[in-house]
């Protein structure tokens, strides 16, 4: 491998496969390896571009005829909780969430096994193993975190730690934000709304940071999967033109955001 090839990043195009998001679609993705020295700036700006990361690979959509899926990033000093949000806070109000290297523990593939079985059992992830989850965890070359959420204990007020993990957030820290790769909870815990909760402590992560956003991955309206993230206002979405902002009145600016 010559010294061009390593420093730059070569992308290749998926064949179709079928849409997981909107029924009688297909998608394809193109998709570059992050690794090396440079992979956390690349990554940076592969996001700001409407990138995710999967392990060490970087994919963005490149659907035929179809631009459904739009990236979206709350910006979290403006973010105020509406009336429903501030209810999963309240209900979490006996939930600590402790930052962790990313490391892989068999308490956290016991909850991702749970929620896969319960919410995803016919998915892509559906046949992950233990070591699958490993890879999931360990393979990045960027700066990643793990935070694990559980119930507030006895000795959490001195400790920092709660006792029974009940999700788990995998995410990676960029120039300008928190990037949430993925997201799972226990089922039995369902009622807690703890996708949403994780979202809104990722916020204020952020802002504790100083960091403007918070990247949620795609937006896909019609999509009962994806449709949630347009909740989180005010957000910006990428468009051709740029990150463009959408208030809680639900309008667009004609001029993207820096």
């Amino acid at each position: 491998m010559t010294q061009h090839s390593r420093d730059t990043p070569q992308f290749y195009l998926t064949a179709p496969s079928p849409c997981p998001y909107l029924p009688g679609r297909h998608e394809r993705k193109v998709f570059t390896h992050l690794v090396g020295d440079k992979a956390g700036d690349l990554n940076d700006l592969l996001t700001h571009g409407g990138f995710r990361r999967s392990q060490s690979i970087a994919y963005r959509p490149a659907c035929d005829q179809c631009r459904a899926c739009v990236s979206v990033r709350v910006i979290a000093n403006e973010f105020r909780p509406s009336r429903n949000f501030r209810k999963i806070l309240a209900r979490n109000a006996d939930i600590v969430g402790e930052q962790r290297s990313p490391v892989p523990t068999s308490e956290q593939y016991s909850v991702f096994r749970a929620y896969l079985d319960h919410r995803h059992r016919h998915g892509g992830m559906a046949d992950m193993t233990v070591l699958d989850y490993a890879m999931m965890v360990e393979d990045s070359h960027v700066e990643t975190r793990i935070i694990e959420y559980r119930k507030r204990g006895i000795d959490s007020g001195i400790t920092g730690r709660g006792e029974g993990l009940v999700a788990v957030a995998l995410s990676d820290v960029l120039s300008d934000g928190l990037s949430m790769v993925y997201s799972f909870f226990e089922p039995s815990e369902e009622g807690r709304s703890l996708g949403t909760f994780m979202i809104l402590d990722h916020i204020t992560r952020a802002r504790r940071l100083g960091l403007p956003y918070v990247y949620l991955g795609y937006w896909i309206e019609g999509s009962r999967k994806m449709d949630y993230k347009g909740r989180f206002l005010p957000q910006q979405r990428l468009a051709p033109s740029g990150w463009l902002r959408i208030d809680a009145s639900g309008e667009m600016p004609t001029e993207p955001q820096d």
